[in-house]
């Protein structure tokens, strides 16, 4: 194991394995055919705010190639105060500009992972190069604002470990374009100005700091969600686990365990396949890897090598409302062996106009000092057998909460 050696680093006063730790899935994204489609997925029914588009198309110089290959607008996406917990950019623009795989079933834009200093992104970045471990760039991207550094894993999928992303307040506005010159194509020397003194310097130049995007909503907002009204059923309070089929399950194990650090949470062989969950925090499973040929037996689109990208919504009677609603707005829902999702009760799986599987759950297993997941006997078998009320786990409603109003 390559996080295991005699050497230990120094990360805020704990000697660790790795000169860095991650905390939690920060954000995630998707590069799709059709953005504007998408885009009333993931934003008008699943409840995704804009915070700020972005033009790639402008990237490409020539006029006659941009025009072939359609808008260049992309969107980062929040479901709380994080600048963007989901990113949705144009796939063919992105794959004529480079950088990225050149695999077909590669949609993934992003995997992100938050850790918990600059000096641990820097070096995570040291660490990984001496390891030659594929890296695509490093720096701080605006918007957004998060320090970071673009391993691969051994399928292509770009992984972001960063830190310290923009959050958007009450007023809803994100930073505007004056921030843009603490941009970063490269690693930061350190130590850097803090953000308080960023914000100083913009006020003292005259920057009008309500001059950022801010979404609105023209959805009337008549669900009653736990006593506020929203446009939609349900609220998204938490993001991820992210599934992938894999083509080769040791390797990617190695990645993620021994590269990034994740904790190996349980095991299954299903249909003969062979299946592994990892966690980052107390969740049962952060990444779950399976391997390539389970997606047709699944019944899964080839077009990604994503099984899912999962939405914990706020509760069992959200999850219930929440997939009448989406069934009503013509949205496929799929319900798949509940083997596959240890550590999850009910869930079920709303395709999205590129054939991207989206898991809605409510309830995640959380795991102790003892790293041990409970018998999978205590969660539901039945996908669709579902009671109107479910019986408490001893950990329901634990793990990472939702901060900040519902709406």
């Amino acid at each position: 194991m390559e996080g295991s050696s005699q050497t230990k680093f120094n990360v805020s006063g704990v000697l660790l394995d790795r000169p860095f730790k991650i905390r939690r899935l920060g954000h995630f994204g998707f590069n799709v055919d059709d953005v504007e489609t998408c885009l009333k997925f993931y934003g008008d029914l699943l409840g995704f705010s804009i915070s700020d588009p972005i033009d790639f198309g402008a990237r490409i110089k020539d006029e006659k190639t941009r025009e072939t290959l359609g808008p260049g607008i992309g969107y980062f996406m929040r479901h709380g105060s994080d600048h963007h917990s989901f990113v949705l950019f144009p796939k063919r623009v992105l794959d004529e500009l480079g950088g990225r795989s050149g695999r077909k079933d590669v949609t993934i834009n992003q995997i992100t992972w938050q850790v918990g200093s600059l000096r641990e992104v820097t070096g995570a970045e040291t660490w990984l190069r001496g390891l030659e471990n594929p890296i695509r760039r490093s720096g701080r991207d605006t918007p957004g604002s998060n320090w970071h550094v673009y391993p691969f894993d051994p399928d292509e999928n770009i992984n972001e470990l960063y830190y310290g992303i923009e959050q958007i307040g009450w007023d809803g506005h994100s930073k505007p374009a004056v921030f843009r010159k603490r941009g970063f194509q490269q690693t930061p020397d350190l130590p850097q100005i803090s953000e308080y003194d960023e914000v100083q310097a913009a006020l003292s130049e005259g920057a009008d700091l309500q001059t950022g995007t801010r979404h609105t909503w023209n959805i009337e907002a008549k669900y009653d969600v736990g006593g506020i009204l929203l446009p939609r059923p349900f609220k998204v309070v938490r993001i991820g686990p992210v599934r992938l089929f894999v083509d080769d399950l040791d390797s990617s194990v190695q990645f993620y365990r021994d590269r990034l650090g994740m904790k190996i949470t349980e095991r299954i062989t299903w249909n003969g396949h062979d299946c592994v969950f990892l966690r980052v925090n107390t969740e049962h499973h952060s990444m779950a890897l399976y391997p390539k040929k389970l997606r047709s037996e699944l019944g899964l689109s080839d077009h990604t090598a994503c099984m899912s990208f999962g939405l914990q919504l706020g509760g069992y009677d959200q999850l219930r409302d929440g997939i009448k609603f989406l069934e009503e707005n013509d949205v496929q829902i799929r319900y798949l062996p509940p083997e596959l999702f240890p550590g999850t009760d009910y869930s079920a799986f709303a395709l999205d106009p590129d054939g991207h599987a989206i898991q809605l759950y409510y309830y995640m297993e959380q795991i102790g000092w003892d790293g041990k997941p409970r018998a999978a006997e205590v969660f539901s078998k039945d996908p669709e057998d579902w009671p109107e009320a479910v019986e408490a786990h001893t950990d329901s409603f634990s793990g990472e909460p939702y901060l900040g109003p519902l709406g």
